[in-house]
């Protein structure tokens, strides 16, 4: 396969088919992010992706999940990512499930039809970036839209017929927002209704503009015990009718899997009992 660059995929893609459509990400100005540094945002030609469908098909027949990288393969025009996900049906017809990675401005340059056209042509889940509910922290962060625009393009997701996993990150506000950056996120969860919400830990990674900052004491990060007091916070406030909340990243220090709403008060217990322990 034509992997180029450090591969970044979600926790629940470990087992796909990563098939690598783009380099980098179309936005790539996050202050927080360092996953495609190095890496200016293309789309790769139809001969490197035909081949390595053609490679999958040979050596990846047990995989029944495939996943579009880089950052956020949505951005592709249409017609040419209705074009790819021909090829992937026509070459690896018993694959169950297609995943990417999408962002508020890449669902909003597909119209309705157009999202429910991606569903019919295989992709089932897209992965999208909320990372906060709060507006400042988004700007200060150099996040693409606001809030409500990422809520609203989340919300399309929905209703085109995939199912949504959306990233938010324990930490993001620093110890000064930490309170803001808790309720506003939940808030914005709350109104978003995803089927998953995936909680990383902030790492502060070299060459990043928000590492940058915390050596200059611009940025103060969260300790252990904040960063567990924040993600119950946060966890407390989210209202969700049906879902999945999970923080089982490498980078979360106490693993959590809850099933909402069922699964809330002893996800908090937990958190709870960890929190005391720290302070023992």
């Amino acid at each position: 396969m034509d992997h180029q660059g450090m591969i970044i995929r979600p926790p629940s893609e470990a087992d796909s088919i990563l098939l690598q459509v783009t380099l980098g990400c179309s936005h790539g100005k996050c202050a927080f992010c360092g996953a495609y540094q190095g890496k200016r945002f293309a789309i790769k030609d139809e001969a490197t992706i035909r081949r390595d469908i053609e490679f999958a098909a040979t050596y990846c027949r047990r995989q029944r999940h495939l996943f579009l990288c880089d950052g956020d393969a949505l951005i592709i025009p249409q017609r040419k990512l209705l074009s790819i996900l021909a090829e992937v049906r026509e070459g690896l017809p018993w694959l169950t499930r297609i995943g990417t990675y999408a962002s508020a401005k890449s669902l909003a340059m597909k119209s309705d039809a157009e999202l429910r056209e991606l569903k019919e042509a295989g992709i089932g889940i897209v992965y999208m970036g909320l990372e906060s509910g709060d507006d400042a922290i988004l700007a200060e962060m150099r996040k693409h839209g606001t809030a409500a625009a990422i809520i609203e393009q989340g919300r399309r997701a929905r209703e085109a017929g995939f199912k949504l996993n959306v990233t938010v990150i324990n930490g993001l506000g620093g110890a000064e927002r930490s309170s803001r950056h808790a309720g506003a996120t939940a808030q914005a969860l709350t109104r978003m209704q995803p089927d998953q919400i995936g909680a990383l830990s902030l790492m502060l990674v070299p060459g990043t503009e928000l590492y940058a900052r915390a050596e200059r004491g611009e940025f103060v990060p969260l300790t252990v015990s904040g960063l567990l007091t924040e993600i119950r916070e946060m966890l407390e406030g989210i209202e969700l009718k049906r879902g999945l909340f999970l923080a089982n990243h490498a980078s979360n220090h106490l693993p959590l899997k809850v099933r909402l709403p069922s699964g809330k008060a002893s996800a908090l217990d937990a958190l709870d009992a960890a929190l005391a322990g720290l302070r023992r």
